[in-house]
């Protein structure tokens, strides 16, 4: 016969060790989806204890083999608590391990502990424990019972089951927000300041310095105070653009590229529309930029001024060797093995955004099929599914990431960390746009890098203002 844990009998030292006096600690008890979002998100919660009910770890045995990207979060959540049980008896899972014996690089300072779920009883719950989600719920509320003294929190990444939990009498309930590091979107970079009026009036007196064929001003810091690397700088008389190459605490460093320099730019007879596709093409023909992260609505440019400078960087100036176009595949359809054809002939439906701009930079020559067909194998352009870019090493190659707003911060992080030498990454999207289950404008990884690498000297945000496509696209994206 099971023994049912009297979790207020808990040892002392589990929940009031010196190094919890400060604040009293809360218990955490975790969604299935927050350990798929990020495997190791158990450790991040500080000196606060973090429960995993049993459910959960029967839900993790259920996704581990399935054929999709989600697996093998599923099978590394499952390894890591493991590793983090693996030496416990059945009495301290059950009561809560601590988390501090871990090595590695984390601030875990609580404990992790494994709730029986299984000995809830119906009669005690308003809802039908059949149902995965209700059993997690009602996991929350026995907890919620047990510790009258401490605040416990149900963290989940679905509304509807923070909706569903509310309602059912779960006091606490939160989205997992580690990896959210802005709370408006409002707040998000732009990757450029816009000065009001003249940018000479404003700045007064500047110190100019001619090197080579580029000039570059010093002005006070005091009035240009929240600057980053490769921050563009413009104004509202369009009498001045540049970049920011560098700061200290007295003075930044700007580089002048002209305002109407800028406006006679061209990639593969590209030309921009507005002063905003014009740094955004400055950044994509960069070479000193290895990542550029292109934000904006739907019809601003953004995949059509990503290749077009793909290509004439691989094709006209062969700095690099070839262009690979990769795009999240939607939940629906994240296996492609049910498509006819090779891996490339299975992407084209996902990746038609790049085919279309293809179509638009070749409509008017002769034959626009023959000219296709010549430029993906002259540009060796290649549809690859992000589901099997992990393990890869990519060199001299340029890496054309789409519909970044549906991906999290880790499975950025795999695309970003598979880039060798001689590569750059160029990732688009519209937040405005996410078709995830789980995020938002706020937590999508596209969000995350854009904060991330901000300041970082070998990368470039640009927000596209302003939607070029159309007045219909334009009418529909600021009135729909």
């Amino acid at each position: 016969m099971t023994k049912k844990l009297d979790y207020d009998s808990l040892p002392t030292d589990l929940t009031t060790s010196p190094s919890h006096t400060a604040v009293r600690t809360k218990f955490y008890v975790l969604d299935t989806n927050i350990l798929l979002h990020e495997p190791l998100a158990f450790l991040n919660f500080h000196e606060h204890n973090v429960i995993i009910p049993m459910v959960v770890l029967e839900e993790l045995d259920a996704i581990k083999d399935r054929q999709k990207d989600v697996s093998r979060d599923a099978r590394v959540a499952i390894r890591s608590l493991e590793n983090a049980l693996k030496d416990a008896t059945p009495e301290q899972i059950l009561a809560g391990v601590p988390l501090n014996r871990l090595q590695g690089n984390h601030q875990a300072d609580g404990t992790l502990a494994i709730f029986a779920d299984y000995e809830l009883r119906q009669a005690d719950s308003a809802l039908s424990l059949t149902e995965n989600d209700h059993r997690i719920i009602q996991a929350a509320i026995e907890l919620q019972k047990q510790h009258r003294e401490h605040k416990v929190v149900l963290v989940t990444k679905d509304i509807n089951m923070r909706l569903k939990a509310k309602g059912a009498g779960v006091k606490y309930v939160e989205d997992y927000r580690t990896d959210q590091l802005i709370d408006d979107i409002r707040f998000l970079s732009k990757g450029f300041q816009e000065v009001e009026g003249s940018f000479w009036e404003q700045v007064g007196e500047v110190t100019s310095v001619q090197e080579g064929r580029d000039t570059f001003h010093e002005v006070e810091r005091e009035l240009l105070p929240n600057v980053f690397h490769n921050q563009y700088m413009i104004d509202d008389d369009e009498t001045f653009a540049g970049r920011v190459v560098g700061y200290n605490d007295k003075h930044v460093r700007l580089l002048d590229l002209g305002y109407e320099r800028m406006m006679g730019y061209s990639a593969w007879g590209v030309h921009p529309k507005n002063i905003y596709q014009a740094m955004a093409m400055h950044a994509l023909l960069d070479t000193s930029v290895d990542l550029v992260i292109l934000t904006g609505p739907a019809g601003s440019g953004k995949t059509l001024l990503a290749l077009a400078a793909a290509l004439e960087m691989v094709v006209e100036k062969g700095i690099y060797e070839k262009i690979i176009v990769t795009r999240n595949t939607p939940e629906i359809a994240e296996s492609i093995g049910y498509l006819p054809g090779t891996e490339e002939e299975k992407m084209a439906p996902w990746l038609a955004a790049i085919t279309d701009s293809l179509e638009v930079l070749h409509k008017n020559d002769e034959s626009m099929e023959s000219s296709l067909n010549f430029i993906m194998k002259k540009a060796n352009i290649q549809l690859k599914s992000l589901n099997f870019m992990r393990g890869r090493s990519i060199q001299n190659a340029i890496v054309i990431l789409d519909e970044a707003q549906n991906l999290t911060a880790s499975q950025l992080k795999t695309i970003i960390t598979r880039c060798g030498t001689n590569t750059k990454i160029i990732c688009s999207g519209n937040l405005a746009q996410i078709d995830s289950y789980y995020l938002t404008a706020v937590t999508s990884g596209l969000t995350y890098i854009v904060e991330r690498f901000k300041d970082y000297p070998g990368s470039a945000t640009v927000n596209l203002n302003g939607v070029v496509r159309s007045n219909l696209a334009q009418y529909a994206e600021e009135n729909l």
